[in-house]
C-alpha cells in the first residue's frame, strides 16, 4: 500500500517537473523536490522499490535543474 502511495506522489511530482524545465519556471522545482522527498519517505517504508526509485529519479532531476538555474530560473 505504501508503494502505491509513493508511486502516486512520484507521478504527480514528475508531471509537475515537466513544465519546470521551461525557462523562467524553474522555481516550480522548489515544490517538486520536497514533494518527491515525501514520496521517497513512503517508498522507504515500503517493502518494494519501484516507488522509491521513481522518487529518487524525480528528486535528482529537480535538484540538478535547480543547480543549473541558480535556484530560481
Amino acid at each position: 500500500m505504501l508503494n502505491i502511495v509513493s508511486l502516486l506522489i512520484g507521478a504527480v511530482a514528475a508531471v509537475l517537473a515537466v513544465p519546470a524545465f521551461l525557462p523562467l519556471l524553474g522555481w516550480v522545482n522548489w515544490l517538486v523536490v520536497p514533494l518527491a522527498l515525501i514520496g521517497l519517505l513512503f517508498g522507504l517504508a515500503s517493502d518494494r522499490t519501484s516507488g522509491r526509485n521513481l522518487n529518487l529519479i524525480v528528486t535528482a532531476i529537480g535538484v540538478v535543474r535547480l543547480m543549473l538555474g541558480g535556484g530560481v530560473l
